[in-house]
């Protein structure tokens, strides 16, 4: 017979030690209910006595308090303290880094090596998805990139639905950490506009659905606003569709502007105690168009005025504005001059949702509509010099800042467009579906980054990388572009367009 392997064992060993066996003591003893309720008793009083002693206490440390020095205090709560809190902050910051790492190095590094064997187009690359659950049926109003911090963006919720109204929300996000707002505020009605101050960055100007405006400071950790419009110091009385900071010299007060349905252009002063306000337009009605000769008789004698939707100021002439409305007109106005409009646009025929000046041009100003189209308009020629048909409403516009021809606008259907005029002055060289049922209401660029922020009608914040065709003329690390070039190329695009009209 063939003999099978087998597996040789060890032989067993055994091991033993003796230690000294520990000391014990035998103890009895007997609880009787007498016992126990005295125990009880004593024990209710010991309770009362230290209470009555840590009241005592309390009062005599708000004594010594002011006189203590700053070390003892920081060292009596060393889990509470600012130290702490930072480092805890940086930690789920490294932590959020680790689980979106793959995003993290997209946002980084990603180029699309096919914009090299394409001409005159481009894609976005989603990034991270900014979502709250205290936002989940509302809509996202306003994104505001801050002026101080490339990587920290406030975003308001309301809702554009008149039927649907409710509480707002705040929610200042990092892009550091896209799980959990650094800040949150709530409002009594819908937000529908935000705005950081240029110089003081912790300064958000809000404007709400009822007709208020408030000034928070992100810094506190108080839920309510360091300034508020009330009835007495004249609130708008319809939704407050845009506010903008005013840059001016720093002794003075500080103040911003916001524009209301109520026909309303009105300058906000930060007092010392409240918010004063000063009326710089009302927003007359006029005719419907060049063609159709002066309003009503009727709408002169009500003097009816028309409902303002959104406003921009000349980066250059700091008196200079243009307004849009509700009628689907755009009124140029000067805060030097209130009486009456400087020039009267009529190009769109439905509510103009946002106007917004060129960074690099100074005559230069872009229009968007509900009439499902964008314009770009000259502000010395009455009529638009181009129009673009995006075949859906649309929700918002923005100018890129690293060139003057590029510009980005969302619409209903979840769709970002990017224009490049420079390319192609009819067709956009990005068209791209963000969201599925979703309707895209906001936009953003940010100033550093290569990356545009993209707002829903579901409380999500989509953020996008742009590809190499579609940032031609951005420089890493956000260096502004020459302003003598970029107007230049804007103005040969310009008069080829004004010539063609003729």
């Amino acid at each position: 017979e063939r003999q099978r392997p087998q597996t040789q064992n060890n032989p067993a060993r055994d091991r033993s030690t003796s230690t000294e066996p520990p000391p014990t003591a035998s103890f009895n003893a007997s609880c009787t209910q007498w016992e126990i309720y005295d125990a009880y008793m004593e024990d209710m009083e010991r309770q009362r006595q230290q209470k009555e002693v840590q009241k005592n206490k309390g009062k005599e440390k708000d004594k010594k308090d002011k006189d203590l020095p700053v070390e003892k205090k920081e060292k009596e709560s060393v889990m509470h303290g600012v130290a702490m809190y930072r480092l805890v902050k940086i930690m789920e910051r490294m932590v959020n880094q680790n689980s979106y790492s793959d995003i993290a190095d997209d946002f980084k590094y990603w180029e699309d090596a096919s914009d090299q064997y394409r001409e005159g187009e481009g894609t976005l690359l989603p990034l991270w998805k900014l979502y709250n659950e205290r936002a989940k049926r509302k809509h996202v109003t306003s994104i505001c990139w801050n002026p101080e911090y490339d990587d920290l963006f406030a975003v308001g919720y309301g809702s554009f639905d008149f039927m649907k109204q409710s509480s707002g929300l705040i929610c200042c996000y990092s892009l550091k950490n896209p799980s959990h707002p650094e800040y949150t505020f709530t409002t009594e009605s819908g937000v529908m506009c935000l705005d950081f101050h240029p110089q003081f960055s912790s300064l958000l100007a809000v404007g709400l659905y009822d007709g208020t405006v408030m000034v928070f400071d992100v810094r506190n950790k108080v839920n309510r606003p360091i300034f508020a419009s009330s009835v007495k110091t004249g609130k708008h009385t319809d939704p407050v569709w845009q506010v903008s900071w005013q840059e001016e010299d720093l002794s003075k007060a500080l103040s911003f502007l916001s524009v209301s349905s109520d026909g309303r252009v009105t300058m906000w002063i930060m007092s010392k105690s409240e918010l004063t306000y000063q009326d710089v337009m009302e927003l007359k009605l006029v005719g419907g168009g060049p063609d159709e000769g002066p309003a009503n008789d009727e709408e002169d004698t009500l003097g009816s005025l028309a409902g303002g939707c959104s406003f921009d100021f000349n980066k250059t002439s700091d008196h200079l504005f243009v307004v849009g409305t509700e009628e689907g007109k755009i009124h140029k106005c000067s805060k030097a001059y209130n009486s009456q409009y400087l020039e009267t646009y009529h190009g769109h025929n439905m509510a103009v949702y946002t106007v917004q000046w060129n960074h690099c041009h100074p005559k230069v100003f872009l229009s968007a509509s509900a009439d499902w189209t964008v314009k770009l308009w000259d502000h010395t020629v009455p009529k638009p010099v181009i129009s673009f048909d995006l075949n859906n409403s649309i929700g918002d516009v923005a100018w890129a800042p690293y060139s003057s021809t590029v510009f980005a606008a969302v619409t209903s259907d979840g769709k970002v467009h990017v224009f490049d005029l420079s390319e192609n002055k009819h067709e956009p060289m990005c068209e791209q579906k963000i969201v599925r049922k979703a309707k895209l209401t906001k936009v953003a660029f940010n100033k550093k980054h290569p990356i545009i922020l993209v707002g829903d009608d579901r409380g999500c914040v989509t953020s996008l990388k742009l590809s190499p065709n579609l940032r031609k003329g951005w420089s890493a690390g956000g260096a502004t572009p020459s302003a003598d070039a970029e107007q230049e190329k804007l103005n040969k695009i310009m008069e080829v367009a004004l010539k063609g009209e003729v």
